[in-house]
């Protein structure tokens, strides 16, 4: 193994990532011999520029379970389109039965919302959006409808680029 492979193998991985964990569940499961007791770990990680993740990870220790679900969350990873400090338009995210409605907001509001929404937008870097959660306040949930609304944002500009036209041409 030469010299390079072995330091690109034992590097690690990037330090400027911002990791949150959501929620850490026990799940217990009934055997024969007794009860299995193992910890489900629910993380979002972002780099507070625009990329965001989350991942789920079961183990039977906590803080195997947490790393298990960070790496799923790096895996997972996106950019999300931004509009300077908000979200271009607004958008409801739905998982399930849950949905979050994700609006956006002036400069100075801030994130108003709740709980697991409230830390995927913080490792997300968005600084200024309103947000309510409908059907479900389930974090596993809530968390999963955040992400499928922040991949279902687009910009004027990438707008336009998919429909062949200039951005005035569609904004009129």
């Amino acid at each position: 193994m030469a010299r390079n492979d072995r330091e690109r193998f034992n590097r690690e991985p990037k330090d400027d990532l911002i990791k949150k964990t959501v929620s850490v569940n026990r799940v217990t499961k009934v055997v024969k011999g007794g009860r299995n007791m193992r910890f489900a770990a629910l993380v979002v990680v972002g780099d507070g520029k625009g990329r965001v993740g989350a991942g789920m990870g079961k183990a039977a220790e906590v803080p195997e379970a947490i790393e298990k679900a960070t790496k799923a969350a790096q895996k997972a990873m996106f950019t999300i389109s931004t509009k300077d400090r908000t979200i271009p338009h607004a958008v409801t995210g739905v998982y399930g039965r849950g949905k979050v409605l994700l609006l956006p907001a002036e400069e100075g509001t801030g994130v108003i919302a709740g709980g697991a929404v409230r830390q995927v937008l913080e490792v997300s870097g968005i600084a200024d959006i309103r947000t309510k959660c409908i059907g479900t306040n389930n974090p596993i949930n809530s968390v999963k409808a955040t992400i499928a609304g922040l991949k279902m944002l687009k910009t004027a500009e990438e707008y336009a680029a998919l429909r062949g036209k200039t951005v005035e041409e569609i904004i009129g």
